[in-house]
């Protein structure tokens, strides 16, 4: 019997634009009334943002993590402390951003990765993690939520550039 050559890693700088190919698939394909149609076409800026976030985070605790197919990124997420206003930057850790290809989703890609997001936290020793996710977002809602993840009663609203607002809902597990 064979298995696919599928895994998740912690991202190296020259996974940069591969994790923006992916981003901005996703970007098309659900945020174009919120991405501002110039940005959708800076793939080498938004290459050298994501380089500089893997090679010098800010934070020792920010993280980013692709979920590969062979060599290839079929997903990437961004760990780091929460800093929202009611979070204790110590304890709470937040999975700031979790993209799977459009193209490669319901591939076990997003499970690997998440389990791998988890471990990254837990490894830096938080003990709760956050997640906001579109309200709208009925597929990744039901994701994670089947993961184990439940709403903790927090949200907002994010403008975007375009005019357009984008609702999100907080979800919340305990780790460690």
């Amino acid at each position: 019997m064979t298995s696919a050559d599928v895994s998740a890693r912690l991202a190296w700088p020259d996974d940069a634009t591969s994790i923006v190919r992916v981003q901005l698939a996703r970007w098309r394909e659900s945020y174009t009334d919120l991405v501002p149609a110039d940005d959708l076409e800076a793939a080498d800026e938004l290459a050298e943002r994501w380089a500089t976030v893997i090679s010098s985070p800010k934070d020792a605790r920010m993280r980013v993590l692709v979920a590969l197919e062979r060599a290839d990124v079929r997903g990437f997420a961004l760990v780091h402390p929460c800093y929202d206003p009611d979070a204790d930057q110590v304890a709470d850790g937040e999975i700031g951003e979790f993209v799977i290809d459009p193209g490669h989703q319901r591939a076990g890609h997003g499970s690997r990765l998440l389990q791998a997001a988890v471990d990254t936290l837990a490894a830096d020793t938080f003990t709760r993690a956050v997640w906001w996710v579109g309200s709208t977002d009925d597929v990744l809602r039901g994701f994670v939520t089947e993961s184990g993840w439940e709403p903790d009663g927090a949200h907002r609203e994010l403008a975007a550039e375009t005019g357009e607002t984008l609702k999100q809902i907080r979800l919340h597990t305990t780790i460690g």
